[in-house]
């Protein structure tokens, strides 16, 4: 059953109109159904856009009315916490590509051990972010579009560039 429900989303749902298209409120509705019982947990209200992929999202776990991104990439081991948004095009990375035995080329090496990628609750993700192995993103985070993400962004602080670094604290913005 979990094959034939992955090969549906992958080739057929995957591909129905975006939320903001005509026809888009069942479309996410239809991907919410074929594709809740793949990862291996989900909130209530989960939202995956168009040309979302991930695996088989048995690795998967993700938080109420969070959202995957219109052709977001997720791969290997993450958690997503509530309430995330993900913009176009975010590429998560749990594994990387292994390159330590300098005698074989690193085509021929596979992959590195998976470090798991957490990302809390309330968190917005900007279009075309990248976020590396083992990385935690704090609750309350946003990250910046275009950034690159290689080491832990603590909760309420904004993060951008590449490689992403702190440039601001949301508590700071709002007490202005």
């Amino acid at each position: 059953m979990t094959a034939l429900r992955l090969a549906l989303y992958l080739y057929f749902a995957r591909w129905l109109p975006g939320s903001e298209m005509p026809g888009g409120k069942l479309a996410r509705q239809i991907r919410r159904a074929i594709t809740a019982p793949l990862f291996a947990e989900t909130g209530k209200a989960i939202h995956i856009e168009r040309g979302a992929y991930f695996g088989r999202g048995n690795q998967i776990r993700i938080g109420s009315r969070s959202a995957i991104g219109v052709r977001c990439e997720l791969h290997g081991p993450v958690t997503i916490g509530d309430d995330v948004m993900m913009g176009p095009n975010v590429a998560i990375h749990a594994t990387n590509h292994a390159f330590t035995d300098l005698a074989r080329p690193m085509i021929e090496q596979g992959f590195s051990e998976s470090a798991r990628v957490t990302i809390g609750n309330d968190v917005w993700i900007g279009r075309g972010a990248i976020i590396l192995p083992g990385v935690t993103i704090g609750d309350h985070t946003i990250i910046a579009a275009g950034a690159v993400v290689t080491k832990d962004v603590e909760p309420y602080k904004m993060a951008g560039g590449n490689p992403a670094r702190v440039i601001g604290d949301r508590r700071e913005r709002a007490a202005n």
